[in-house]
């Protein structure tokens, strides 16, 4: 791709923005960005060394654990893989209490701080496209496609139970649809970057929408918003 774009994704959990970024990314031939993934390896440390979910809402808690904090994120065979302090977390940081542990630091606006300008590099250097929940607001706000992702409480919630069981992880419908609708609270009344879509973000229900759907919809949203096209499948 000779023209550089930056495409941002937000939205809430279970969407589907993470498998269907990847997808658009691997067609469009450019970077995908999992940046819930960097703030659920600040969680998985602060869990890791004896902090609660409440904990890690605390500044004076989390902010002093940074300096010990050695994150990378390194593309194998087209995947993104987050290493801590040299150790690639794989699945650990899919555990689902790792997403309230997630949703609590990016509370605090030392971790946002942190973690802030290791997303914008990407960008400078490379095509991205970055899913999460501030990414048109804050992160990537020159974006020139922005796409606010999102679904019934219902739909994103059996689409994360079955994402969990085919992992091998035990999970219960109405224990993740309780989790995925707090989590959901948490992010949207946040004082640092709460989860909102852009005043210019394109509104993307995908309720009704399966997986091949929805990447199409959003590849030809790219195509038309900047001319940049898609490779078939």
């Amino acid at each position: 791709m000779n023209k550089k774009i930056a495409i941002a994704i937000d939205g809430p959990g279970g969407a589907g923005k993470s498998t269907i970024s990847k997808a658009v990314a691997k067609r469009l031939g450019i970077i995908y960005v999992d940046t819930g993934a960097l703030y659920r390896t600040v969680g998985y440390y602060g869990r890791e060394h004896g902090l609660s979910v409440e904990d890690v809402k605390v500044s004076e808690k989390i902010t002093p654990m940074l300096d010990d904090i050695r994150i990378e994120i390194k593309y194998i065979d087209g995947t993104q893989h987050v290493i801590l302090n040299g150790e690639d977390l794989g699945d650990k940081i899919r555990q689902p209490d790792i997403s309230m542990y997630a949703s609590a630091v990016s509370s605090v606006p030392s971790v946002r701080a942190f973690l802030l300008e290791a997303q914008k590099e990407l960008a400078r250097k490379n095509s991205v496209i970055m899913d999460g929940r501030d990414i048109g607001t804050v992160i990537l706000p020159d974006a020139e496609v922005k796409i606010f992702m999102t679904a019934s409480d219902e739909a994103r919630a059996q689409r994360r139970y079955k994402e969990l069981l085919s992992k091998g992880i035990e999970a219960n419908f109405d224990d993740v649809l309780k989790e995925l609708r707090e989590r959901d609270h948490a992010d949207s009344t946040r004082a640092a970057a709460p989860l909102k879509p852009a005043d210019d973000a394109h509104i993307f229900d995908n309720s009704d929408c399966d997986f091949n759907a929805s990447v199409e919809y959003i590849i030809k949203f790219v195509e038309e918003k900047t001319g940049v096209k898609a490779v078939e499948k």
